[in-house]
């Protein structure tokens, strides 16, 4: 749980450049990926991701002008990666314009449930990073190039003059 609006813009900064990473590297072949047959799409996680921005947030009051949390999955990964970079950019300027370090620590209604601003920003963290993880063993099955996040993946030990971990 964030109770610093400076910890929170510093972890988001980071953990948003690692989601860019990610949505970069996808395809809009790739889009159609899916662990099964019934299972969301690589398109559709990598959209859920980006709209869930505005549509959680929203439940703390936060707007966010011209992003549709129920618009439907755009067809080019271009356009995905584009209105992730735009909902990130427009949650660090709303948090950072909107909220003070005692607004983390106010409580909203969130889907029926107490949580306070810097709880839910913390969610929301987690739900991206959940999400990521999902998504990059759909690029490996899509035979995209997987780029490391939190760490390196395992082409670019190669790139860094080292063995990768053993299997």
């Amino acid at each position: 749980m964030f109770t610093k609006i400076e910890h929170f813009t510093a972890a988001w900064r980071n953990d948003s450049d690692a989601m860019l990473k990610i949505l970069n590297a996808l395809t809009d072949q790739s889009l159609s990926q899916s662990i099964a047959e019934g299972h969301r799409t690589l398109g559709r996680i990598a959209w859920h991701i980006t709209t869930t921005i505005p549509e959680m947030m929203g439940h703390a009051g936060l707007e966010f002008p011209g992003l549709d949390a129920q618009a439907p999955v755009p067809k080019t990964a271009k356009d995905i990666t584009e209105t992730y970079a735009k909902a990130s950019k427009m949650l660090l300027d709303a948090v950072t314009k909107n909220w003070t370090d005692a607004t983390l620590a106010q409580e909203f209604d969130f889907y029926g449930q107490k949580w306070t601003g810097g709880l839910a920003l913390a969610i929301l963290m987690g739900h991206q990073t959940h999400h990521q993880g999902q998504m990059t063993v759909l690029m490996r099955q899509a035979g995209l190039k997987v780029p490391g996040v939190f760490g390196p993946a395992k082409e670019e030990w190669a790139g860094m003059r080292m063995n990768p971990p053993e299997i």
